[in-house]
């Protein structure tokens, strides 16, 4: 299957939680602070949506080979607090190189490429602010010969012009004109992990790219990206292989207070001991030449009602199709889903008093809204195997300021992909089964 489209950007960082035995290991995430308004998310989304979109029509072939399961205990990461950076994005700690070095990076579905800002591989520009990788300190760090089946075959926007067949493997990955993303060269290296007990293991052979050159807002905050797309060479593949097959997360509100905390876990799951209410269940649509994580929409309801959108608005094969992006702040919808979710939702709030408020289309003035005015419509989304997410009213009708509210929603292209962003994934449990290729969601409040 092929898909088009998406983008989203919420901050999160990732604590070390300790589980009981046989229980997959969680790691804390905290919220952002609303330092990047909802008109930059709005911004950042559509560069994200060009990118995806872009990716997914130069897609270039290659077969990616899934790594083997060698184990199913649970692991975790350590992390650090980088909630207030003023970002929306989630941040982990990543430890990297022998000896070990830490950084922040973008926990992002979307990606199948980590790397990290970095200085001393030859790639060129200058050695970048903050902390940065140093390839030659690292004794287990081994460039990827640009000749070999993984630089040409598995690693995205991997560059042709090799100076030498052994010379380390180049790639440009960026997102739109040069707007965002980064350059550099591809090797392995050793991630170390911290286990329950305070035990440490390594993840051996880990790609991580070394970039010297990258750009976009999305990066100022962060020292690179930590890949949790859908690749033989992406984190979250390699991680969740080793452990259990799967991963999962859960976001909380993200306009939360200061201390709320959700979670990832690599391992089985999910994992949510106050409460047992089993999780809905429907397929991952994994293509294997992109990370995205592709699922089956049945149709969206507004107030009960089923709206009039074509079947093929959800058809891959028809260059429709959905998939779900951590990485993406507001969900898009291809444009004849955006009309008929956009026309039911402003019809039950007619009543409501309008304000501008750009770049979203339709927001209301809460605070005038008089006594008797009407409530924000149910949304129920129905994936295939007829299970439906039903998100809470504020996380399509979000709040962008003070006595403000908008439709949080944005129009993608037609044809093209439409993408359920990480706002709309907000109090939820969001298990990612690789190994059986089904995600599973029900609600929950993130908390232990």
């Amino acid at each position: 299957m092929a898909f088009r489209g998406g983008s989203l950007l919420v901050l999160l960082v990732l604590a070390a939680a300790a589980v009981a035995s046989g229980e997959s290991e969680r790691l804390d995430l905290v919220p952002a602070a609303p330092g990047a308004s909802m008109a930059e998310r709005s911004r950042a989304d559509r560069l994200r949506y060009a990118y995806i979109t872009d990716r997914l029509a130069s897609n270039r072939g290659g077969t990616r080979r899934a790594a083997a399961e060698v184990g199913a205990s649970a692991v975790s990461l350590p992390v650090s607090s980088g909630a207030y950076a003023g970002t929306g994005q989630y941040f982990v700690k990543f430890l990297v190189g022998t000896p070990a070095n830490e950084f922040a990076l973008v926990a992002d579905t979307g990606s199948d490429l980590t790397w990290v800002k970095c200085h001393g591989t030859g790639a060129g520009g200058a050695s970048p602010p903050g902390r940065v990788f140093r390839p030659a300190d690292s004794m287990s760090w081994v460039p990827i010969p640009c000749s070999s089946d993984t630089c040409k075959l598995d690693v995205p926007f991997s560059l042709a012009n090799c100076s030498a067949p052994a010379s380390p493997c180049p790639y440009d990955y960026r997102y739109k004109e040069g707007s965002a993303g980064a350059r550099g060269v591809v090797g392995t290296d050793t991630a170390t992990i911290s286990l329950p007990g305070g035990k440490m293991a390594q993840l051996q052979d880990v790609v991580v790219s070394c970039s010297s050159t990258h750009g976009g807002q999305s990066f100022q905050a962060a020292d690179g990206v930590l890949s949790l797309g859908n690749s033989k060479i992406s984190f979250a593949s390699r991680a969740a292989a080793r452990f259990g097959g799967s991963f999962s997360y859960c976001l909380v509100d993200h306009l939360a207070p200061r201390d709320a905390t959700g979670y990832l876990a690599f391992g089985p799951g999910p994992i949510v001991p106050k409460n047992r209410t089993p999780a809905a269940q429907t397929p991952l649509l994994l293509d294997p030449k992109m990370p995205f994580y592709g699922v089956k929409v049945e149709a969206i309801h507004v107030a009960g009602k089923a709206l009039d959108i074509p079947a093929a608005v959800w058809d891959a094969a028809k260059n429709g199709g959905a998939i779900l992006d951590s990485g993406t702040t507001l969900t898009v919808l291809a444009t004849p889903a955006y009309k008929a979710v956009v026309a039911a939702l402003t019809t039950h709030l007619a009543g409501v008093p309008t304000v501008a408020f750009p770049p979203f289309e339709h927001c209301y003035n809460w605070t005038a809204r008089r006594p008797g005015a009407p409530e924000i419509p149910k949304l129920a989304v129905q994936f295939a195997w007829s299970v439906r997410l039903e998100p809470p009213a504020k996380s399509y009708v979000i709040d962008v300021k003070p006595g403000v509210k908008c439709i949080g929603v944005q129009e993608g292209e037609w044809p093209g992909l439409s993408v359920i962003g990480n706002i709309m994934q907000q109090e939820h449990l969001w298990e990612f089964d690789l190994k059986n290729q089904v995600v599973r969601f029900k609600q929950s409040t993130c908390t232990r």
